[in-house]
């Protein structure tokens, strides 16, 4: 059977534990060989990165080595499918779709500690003195949970990040707290700089250091956006501007995720564009922005030194329960996304998030249209399992839209009549607005596992991107301004997709295209 069809009566007995929920397992953790796992599960995607087996949340340490192969580092626990038991799991891969699992690269150090979230810069200067022979060399900067408080520690790798060696005089930064973690490393100027999370006093705080071993407080950034209950995994990273009118390339940007408390339940990241002199981060404005409009995209994170991230596709209100544990995995990371800012003038800098080059992973074109103003589209899936659609739209000048003036798509399976649902609507009391609706899936029920979700931009959309993956959705409008990400649990495959347009006026145009994906798991 695809999936599992979770009785509401056993969910709501779960509830009381989901937070609390921890491994148990006493299984052996492999060291020195990748874990195994089986990648044929019908709930399991082909394209979005997922762990051989376990459990999996943040993704860590991202990085590209010097020989253009990037590095996925990730929240890990191999012996169970709930959170606990805390390792730095691996992935590497070519292109940001093709993963090969790799060794697990950090270990917590005893069975009450664990490896929790962090990241990794490239040492070329040996500012660290670890590398005296070498111009790559890598280390991770991490927090060691421990049932007394949380610290953070660095480890160096001298081969490319595969292997790493704790530095002997860990910790580097001890505060003596038990809620202070997540440490982001980034270089400016002459100078290493860290964000991290004070979690429980809504503080992210700013260190700098000449060797990444000793740490100097140099400012704080407290109390922005949603506080929810606790701020977690802070980026702070430059990043390209694509529209600048004062002649800057580049801007700053600073991420802070939220558990709990999110505006739709749970957790969710928010970001803030603003200035950063290599002390001090001021943001531009006092609005909240956030990353995704749906439900399960969580503690993205930037590879170092680049304008790409990859985030953790679920949410911490349901994580532990959701049905992909039938197959011995939970959780999916995001695609991969090139980001930069634009001057959206009134509304300020927005972060633009880009599906990451997809050429790679495309395969069979399923259907093609240039007209496809007010009609529809039968797309059949045929042998392909994960499915993209690309549709561009552009209409006349000054138009003006009738009353069920809409673009609509619909994901259906061949024969439990399950359909994952979405579209655009162009008028009404809230134009311009994508919504994409999951309910009508019956693999997964929980109270918290909500079904809608939508956001409104100013101008009509000119172009959706859409990728299926069995049991995650992403949607991408005008090319990222806005990105949906939601998991969706259905009983059997999708098979088939139906796409078009209504009530468009004369003189719009539409073109469609949609591809099946590569089976990158093959």
């Amino acid at each position: 059977m695809f999936g599992r069809l979770i009785a509401i009566s056993s969910i709501i007995l779960s509830f009381t534990s989901l937070v609390t929920a921890q491994s148990t397992s006493t299984a052996p953790v492999p060291t020195g060989v990748p874990v195994q796992g089986d990648y044929n599960g019908p709930l399991r995607p082909r394209v979005h990165y997922s762990p051989p087996k376990g459990f999996m949340n943040d993704p860590n340490g991202l990085f590209k080595d010097v020989n253009g192969t990037w590095h996925l580092y990730y929240q890990y626990n191999p012996t169970d499918v709930v959170a606990g038991n805390q390792h730095w799991g691996h992935a590497t891969s070519p292109d940001l779709y093709t993963w090969t699992n790799q060794p697990i690269a950090l270990f917590p150090p005893n069975s009450t500690s664990g490896v929790f979230s962090g990241s990794i810069v490239v040492d070329p200067e040996n500012t660290s003195g670890f590398f005296p022979n070498s111009t790559n060399g890598v280390v991770a900067i991490y927090t060691l949970n421990t049932p007394e408080k949380q610290v953070q520690e660095i480890a160096y790798s001298f081969d490319d990040g595969y292997t790493f060696t704790p530095y002997s005089g860990n910790p580097v930064l001890d505060v003596g707290s038990n809620q202070f973690r997540d440490p982001k490393v980034v270089r400016y100027g002459d100078s290493w700089v860290m964000v991290i999370a004070f979690a429980s006093e809504y503080v992210i705080g700013i260190y700098t250091s000449p060797d990444l071993k000793e740490w100097t407080h140099a400012s704080n950034v407290s109390h922005i956006g949603f506080l929810g209950v606790q701020y977690e995994c802070p980026n702070l990273v430059e990043i390209p501007i694509r529209n600048s009118s004062t002649g800057t390339d580049k801007g700053w940007v600073l991420t802070i995720s939220i558990n709990p408390g999110a505006p739709l339940g749970g957790s969710i990241t928010q970001y803030f564009p603003g200035e950063f002199n290599g002390t001090h981060f001021v943001p531009h404005d006092g609005a909240t922005r956030l990353s995704n409009f749906g439900k399960d995209d969580y503690a993205g994170q930037f590879f170092y030194n680049e304008s790409v991230s990859i985030g953790w596709a679920s949410n911490w209100e349901y994580r532990n329960l959701v049905p992909t544990a039938t197959e011995g995995w939970r959780s999916s990371m995001t695609l991969p996304r090139e980001n930069y800012l634009i001057d959206s003038g009134v509304r300020g800098w927005e972060l633009v998030q880009e599906i990451y080059d997809i050429q790679p992973i495309l395969s069979d074109q399923l259907a093609s249209s240039d007209n496809l103003v007010n009609t529809t589209s039968q797309v059949d899936f045929g042998n392909s399992t994960s499915v993209y659609f690309d549709m561009n739209i552009t209409y006349p000048a000054d138009v003006t839209f009738s009353t069920y003036a809409s673009i609509n798509f619909t994901f259906s399976t061949q024969s439990s009549n399950e359909q994952f649902k979405g579209g655009y609507i162009l008028t009404g009391s809230t134009p311009n607005t994508i919504w994409v609706d999951r309910g009508n899936t019956n693999g997964f029920d929980y109270p918290l596992f909500t079904n809608k979700f939508s956001a409104s931009q100013v101008k009509p959309a000119e172009r959706i991107q859409g990728i299926i993956d069995h049991s995650l959705f992403e949607v991408y409008v005008d090319n990222g301004s806005v990105v949906g990400t939601v998991d969706v649990y259905p009983t059997e495959p999708f098979t088939s997709l139906s796409i078009g347009t209504g009530d468009l006026p004369e003189g719009s145009t539409v073109s469609l295209q949609v591809w099946g994906l590569k089976d990158t798991w093959a």
